[in-house]
């Protein structure tokens, strides 16, 4: 007479792994491309990381600062939790290190952009790059190109200017810096001006603005809609002078972070702001060149497009697609993404957002109150603060480490095949498919009926395959 009661070797977990990312549908192999040369004249990394060092030298000094007088248990840095310096510690900052109050500001500031400092709440805290400061060149020219990327946000721009018209030049201003590292010298102001107006109006165009303004007979708003809209209209062009003195913004802010100079009434990108574009335009072509032309695609089919290809070549792809975009707006774009009902998506976009780094934390930590994104940006931000990626699934508690699992479990049941979904069960934290089963249902997962019925019909095991359906069962029908 056989037991009914299943054995419990067949429902127990084995080699219980850290909670891992979904794995990728397809693993494709694509050709190698040669690693492609900097223009004749970029001096070597070595030198550039030497230029970059001596150039953010002030922030790092600060930096240090911080390090040993700011932080968990000790003074507040900040007096609103934005990052902002309190007149008390930018008073002691400066009489510790022989600086002018605003001096150390602007320092803080640009230590901030570069990600040599962070800033958690009211305290501060060392950046990893500060860390690798006087060993990796990489960690340096990395923490440059973060200041680079933040140019817009070095000097704060004209007041009497339109937010659109500022965000317009923010946006064209790629473009200006291409043509000045295509030009390899110095260029005319008025040259760049002529080329940004251009740039504005092609943007202007591809929105395809409908202008909103009153009628002749002065008659404005619902009534002025009346009339219909002549839609074939061009956009309003850019005119130079209107622009003028966002673009002296635009070139002076990009002399501060040491990007350019400017001089005589022309501009000539600096060996690291020249070597920067060029990695980005370098970035865009690499992008063009793949099959899916990833870098025009919304962030949702951008990263449909990288779910099948490895690690490293995804990672190309994401900086590429960055390299294109604002950080503001691609940021927001990647969460969005991240918010709909693919799994795979959700993960891909913060693996994207690993790339963004330090800019997309404001954003990420906002949206951890958010039960879909919570698991994913609490991880984001453990890694972000220097906690070991094999060891971030600890800063989850049970509740979400277990979501996150049946999360992952929809990306490969979705995309993956089943033996797969299998080998999922292996990354979960409980030691015996019952306990899973009994913290899966509690959890409240939408897709868990679903992933439950898909792993009962990929598992080899008839026991376990069975456990596994009726629990779906349970799910389905409300039962304990």
């Amino acid at each position: 007479m056989t037991s009914r009661i299943p054995r419990d070797s067949r429902l127990r977990l084995v080699r219980p792994r850290p909670l891992a990312a979904a794995p990728s549908a397809v693993n494709q192999r694509r050709p190698r491309r040669a690693a492609p040369r900097p223009p004749e004249g970029t001096p070597a990394p070595a030198e550039l990381a030497r230029m970059a060092r001596s150039g953010l030298a002030a922030a790092a000094r600060v930096a240090r600062w911080a390090d040993n007088a700011l932080g968990p248990g000790k003074d507040a840095a900040t007096i609103d939790g934005k990052a902002t310096l309190s007149d008390a510690t930018a008073d002691r900052a400066a009489s510790d290190l022989g600086l002018s109050a605003e001096r150390v500001r602007a320092d803080w500031d640009t230590a901030r952009l570069a990600g040599l400092i962070e800033v958690h709440g009211a305290s501060a805290r060392p950046g990893w790059r500060l860390r690798a400061w006087d060993r990796d060149d990489s960690a340096v020219l990395r923490g440059w190109v973060a200041l680079f990327d933040a140019w817009s946000l070095a000097i704060t721009e004209p007041a009497d200017e339109e937010p659109a018209t500022v965000a317009e030049v923010v946006s064209a201003m790629p473009q200006v810096l291409s043509f000045l590292q295509l030009s390899a010298g110095p260029v005319p102001v008025e040259q760049l001006l002529d080329l940004l107006a251009q740039r504005v109006t092609e943007l202007r165009t591809e929105r395809c603005e409908i202008p909103y303004a009153a009628g002749a007979d002065g008659v404005s708003g619902t009534a002025a809609l009346a009339e219909p809209a002549d839609l074939t209209a061009p956009a309003e062009p850019a005119e130079p002078a209107d622009l003028a003195p966002l673009l002296d913004w635009a070139l002076r802010a990009l002399a501060s972070v040491g990007a350019l100079t400017c001089g005589d009434g022309q501009a000539t990108l600096t060996p690291l702001g020249s070597w920067a574009t060029w990695v980005k335009l370098e970035q865009i072509c690499v992008a063009a060149q793949s099959p899916a032309g990833n870098i025009e695609q919304a962030a949702e089919d951008m990263l449909r497009g990288c779910a099948q290809l490895r690690p490293n070549a995804a990672r190309s792809e994401y900086r590429a697609w960055l390299a294109a975009r604002t950080v503001g707006s691609a940021v927001t774009e990647l969460l969005v993404a991240a918010r709909g009902e693919d799994a795979l998506l959700r993960g891909l976009a913060f693996e994207a957002l690993r790339v963004v780094g330090a800019p997309a934390e404001p954003d990420v930590r906002a949206v951890v109150d958010e039960p879909a994104l919570r698991p994913y940006a609490l991880l984001w931000l453990a890694e972000h603060d220097g906690v070991d990626p094999e060891d971030a699934h600890e800063v989850l508690t049970r509740e979400e480490a277990t979501w996150l699992w049946v999360d992952t479990a929809a990306a490969v049941a979705d995309h993956g095949e089943a033996p797969m979904l299998v080998r999922h069960l292996e990354s979960a934290l409980q030691p015996t498919v019952p306990a899973l089963l009994n913290e899966v249902r509690a959890v409240g997962h939408p897709r868990t009926v679903q992933v439950l019925v898909a792993l009962a019909a990929a598992h080899p095991d008839p026991a376990l395959a069975k456990a596994v359906r009726r629990a779906a069962f349970q799910v389905h029908t409300g039962g304990s």
